[in-house]
C-alpha cells in the first residue's frame, strides 16, 4: 500500500464555475465511495467576479511496488509502460486517466489535478525489474497515462532518473508529453536516439490558445509545444505528433495542427477520439456546461453517436477511434492530411538488440 493516508476527502459542492488554472469545474464523488454528498447554492459567489478560487497543488509520495505495466490491448502500440506520477497538474479535462484517482480514494475531479502522487523509488524499482533473468525487453513508453514532464518533474526529476536507468541498460523507450520540460533531458535523450534507443511524441490538441487554456490549463501553450517538436527534431530525436483527442464541435483544426507540427519537424502522427470512461463523462459534461453551454447537447449527441448510443464504449478496436459516420469522416480527414503532408503513421522502429541488463546494484556507464 502507498505510505500516505488515503481517507476519502471531503467533497466540495458541485460547481459549474471555471477555476483559473484548473480544468475540472467539479469535485464529484468517486465510484468506490459508500457515501455521496451534495451541495447547494447559498447565493454567495465562489470568488472575485464570480470566479472560483484555484485550489493549491499538493504533492504526495509513495513507494511503488512495481514500475512496469504490461499491456495486451490491440489499441495500444507498445507492450510496456512506466508512469512516474499519478494524477496530473496539467488538468486536461478530457484525460482518460482521471478515473484512476478513484483507486486512491480521491475524486477524479479537482483532486486529480491538485493531489499529485510521485513514485519516489520508481527508478530503483525499474532497474530491478529489467535486471531479472526472466525479463525480455520490449519498447517501454514513458508517461502514457499521466504526463511524465508535468510541473513537479522540474524538482523531483523522476522521469530523468527513469531515462538514466533505461539509457544505462541500452533499453529502447518512447515518451509522450505536452510539456516543454522534455527539452531539459535532451542531453540524455539525443545520444540514445542516435543509437535508435529513443523516440518522442508531443501532443498538440489544438492551435487555438484560448481553447487550450480551458481544455489543458497548465500544459504548455500550443506554440510552445511546436517549439519543443522543433527542438527535439533538431537534436536528432525521432518525434511524432499526437492530435488527440478529437472532440466534436470543440477541436476543429486538426489539419492546421498537423501542418504546423510537420513544419516544426514531426515525422509521424496519430490521433484518438474523446473517451469518457467512468466518472469522466460527468466531469466533461460539467465542463461543457461551464464553458460551452450553447453546444453542450450537440457535443454529447455526437459523442454518443460514435459510441453506439452510450457515453463510452470500451470495446477493443473501437475505443480509440469510435464508430459511425463522424468517426469515419474524421479518419478520412486524418489520413488525407497525413498523405498530403508526408507523415509516416507507423511508430519509430527502435533497436531491442542493444539491451544489456543492469548488473547488480550499479547502473554502469550511460554510454559504454
Amino acid at each position: 500500500m502507498p505510505d500516505f493516508d488515503l481517507h476519502p476527502p471531503d467533497l466540495q459542492p458541485i460547481l459549474l464555475h471555471p477555476r483559473k488554472g484548473r480544468g475540472a469545474v467539479s469535485q464529484p464523488a468517486h465510484r468506490f465511495m459508500a457515501e455521496r454528498r451534495g451541495g447547494f447554492d447559498d447565493g454567495w459567489p465562489p470568488g472575485e467576479d464570480g470566479a472560483a478560487l484555484p485550489p493549491a497543488t499538493e504533492v504526495l509520495f509513495e513507494d511503488a511496488r512495481s514500475a512496469i505495466s504490461a499491456n495486451d490491448s490491440i489499441d495500444i502500440p507498445f507492450d510496456y509502460s512506466v508512469n512516474p506520477y499519478r494524477g496530473c497538474e496539467h488538468g486536461c479535462i478530457y484525460c482518460f486517466a482521471r478515473p484512476t484517482h478513484s483507486y486512491l480514494g480521491f475524486s477524479p475531479g479537482l483532486d486529480f489535478e491538485t493531489k499529485i502522487v510521485a513514485k519516489r523509488n520508481i527508478a530503483a524499482v525499474l532497474a530491478r525489474e529489467i535486471a531479472r533473468p526472466a525479463y525480455r525487453p520490449s519498447v517501454i513508453n514513458i508517461g502514457p497515462a499521466t504526463d511524465c514532464y508535468q510541473p513537479v518533474e522540474r524538482e523531483l526529476k523522476l522521469t530523468r532518473a527513469v531515462i538514466e536507468v533505461l539509457g544505462a541498460a541500452r533499453h529502447p523507450f518512447s515518451l509522450i508529453t505536452k510539456s516543454s520540460g522534455v527539452e531539459r533531458d535532451l542531453d540524455l535523450i539525443a545520444p540514445l536516439a542516435a543509437r535508435r534507443l529513443a523516440a518522442a511524441y508531443v501532443t498538440v490538441t489544438t492551435l487555438d490558445d484560448r481553447l487550450a487554456r480551458i481544455l489543458e490549463p497548465r500544459a504548455a501553450s500550443p506554440r510552445r509545444r511546436l517549439r519543443t517538436i522543433r527542438a527535439l527534431a533538431q537534436a536528432g530525436v525521432p518525434v511524432g505528433v499526437s492530435v488527440a483527442p478529437q472532440i466534436p464541435f470543440i477541436t476543429e483544426d486538426m489539419e492546421r495542427v498537423l501542418q504546423a507540427a510537420r513544419e516544426a519537424g514531426a515525422a509521424r502522427a496519430f490521433y484518438t477520439v474523446l473517451r469518457l470512461p467512468w466518472e469522466l463523462s460527468g466531469l466533461f459534461q460539467d465542463w461543457l456546461q461551464a464553458h460551452f453551454p450553447d453546444r453542450a447537447a450537440r457535443v454529447m449527441a455526437r459523442v454518443r453517436e460514435m459510441r453506439g448510443g452510450r457515453d463510452y464504449d470500451a470495446a477493443w478496436g473501437q475505443r480509440m477511434h469510435g464508430q459511425g459516420v463522424w468517426a469515419a469522416l474524421l479518419r478520412q480527414r486524418f489520413h488525407a492530411a497525413c498523405q498530403r503532408l508526408g507523415f509516416d503513421r507507423d511508430r519509430t522502429p527502435l533497436d531491442l538488440g542493444r539491451f544489456r541488463p543492469p548488473a547488480g546494484e550499479g547502473q554502469g556507464e550511460l554510454f559504454d
